[in-house]
């Protein structure tokens, strides 16, 4: 088995290390600038095990335009005497997938959770049913990001070995880990294959930058999280503002949809969506089982609860102890005033040009009002509301 993971600007896409992971640290990486995408993946030995990490690399420099079929049929020729081919349900993993797995005149299977030899386990209705897909020979799967752990699985039925009988110009450079303990490998360039374009290869016109209101979740670098304790659906406004201004995708708990104050598909947890940002900002949430379940391994958490001892506030690498409602009227004022007016969210003028808005809202959210010791004392009673809520929130 072997993992092929298309990278851009040396940059791992979504799933890369699971990937790699399951295909036992054998990878083949191929894009634009692949030899620091490689050394980004974890090393041999990483994960506490000896097993553990991407263990025998290739690269193969494609190029910095992606076109999905010219770069299958360049990868073709060093995957093709390799049993299983894996890569990751990243969206350039999702349109390279089917053009190698046609070049290679395989099957496919698409959103896989576990790949083994003989076949894969897909999830189907939403993560709700399970349906195992048996293959006799060899065949391409996407593995879905955040299935597994980015390490070995437990012993158990395990996948063709990394070394397929006979020679195979895709296996890397057998140059496993040290018994002595992880030393990372440098990346064996694989000789690109002269590939002609064809007609029927899709011409890129423009790369778009995903809006981060409108992006999948799970995809999102920095997510901005509203719990029960954000208040109430004013504020959620507010949040979806400050969001806007950071670049932010906004989520929440279940009990911030159940209320209605955001949709379904912005629930982060076991009955949503699972996210692993870069950065993860939690207001109001209190940490409860079913929305820990949802986060995968974000690098940085930042918490901000009026409950300094729930477990969200435990596991952030900054807390802030503080009134949360507060803290968004004051995030969205210092961002309106530090916006210019041309770039600023079109709903912003309307509710910061009168003076009258904020003091409809919840007080008013100029810097002396903030600055008052008295201000906090005013809402007294719904904060004492919002902290239960907050301590709370299942």
């Amino acid at each position: 088995m072997i993992a092929v993971v298309p990278v851009r600007r040396g940059w791992l896409p979504v799933g890369a290390e699971e990937a790699v992971a399951e295909a036992h640290g054998v990878a083949l990486i191929v894009g634009s600038g692949p030899s620091d995408a490689a050394r980004r993946l974890p090393q041999p030995g990483a994960s506490g095990r000896a097993d553990g990490g991407a263990s025998e690399v290739k690269v193969l420099e494609l190029g910095e335009e992606f076109r999905p079929g010219e770069w299958a049929r360049a990868i073709a020729p060093h995957v093709e005497h390799v049993r299983v081919v894996v890569l990751p349900a990243s969206p350039d993993g999702r349109d390279l997938a089917p053009r190698l797995a046609a070049e290679l005149a395989r099957p496919l299977i698409a959103g896989a959770v576990a790949v083994q030899a003989g076949g894969a386990l897909v999830a189907r209705h939403q993560g709700r049913q399970m349906a195992r897909f048996a293959c006799s020979g060899p065949f391409v799967a996407t593995l879905l990001p955040w299935s597994r752990p980015a390490e070995p699985r437990p012993a158990g039925p395990t996948p063709a070995g990394p070394t397929p009988a006979g020679p195979s110009p895709a296996e890397p450079t057998p140059a496993g880990p040290s018994p002595a303990g992880p030393s990372p490998a440098e990346p064996t360039p694989a000789e690109p294959t002269p590939a002609e374009p064809t007609p029927a290869e899709p011409e890129l016109v423009e790369v778009l930058e995903a809006d981060p209101a409108s992006i999948d979740l799970s995809e999102a670098d920095l997510v901005i999280a509203a719990g029960y304790g954000i208040g109430g659906p004013e504020i959620v406004a507010l949040l979806a503002r400050v969001a806007h201004s950071l670049g932010a995708s906004l989520g929440a708990t279940r009990a911030v949809t159940d209320a209605g104050w955001l949709s379904t598909e912005r629930q982060i947890g076991t009955t949503g969506v699972s996210v692993s940002p870069r950065c993860y900002v939690a207001l109001g949430i209190s940490g409860a089982a079913q929305h820990l379940a949802g986060l995968g391994a974000p690098r940085h958490i930042i918490s901000a609860n009026i409950d300094r001892s729930c477990p969200m506030m435990a596991m952030a690498d900054l807390a802030i102890v503080t009134d949360v409602p507060a803290l968004v009227e004051a995030l969205a004022h210092r961002l309106a005033k530090a916006a210019p007016q041309d770039h600023a969210d079109p709903a912003a003028p309307q509710d910061h040009a009168s003076p009258a808005a904020p003091q409809d809202r919840a007080g008013p959210a100029a810097p002396q009002d903030h600055a008052d010791p008295a201000a906090p004392q005013d809402r007294a009673g719904p904060s004492g509301a919002r902290g239960a809520g907050d301590g709370g929130q299942p």
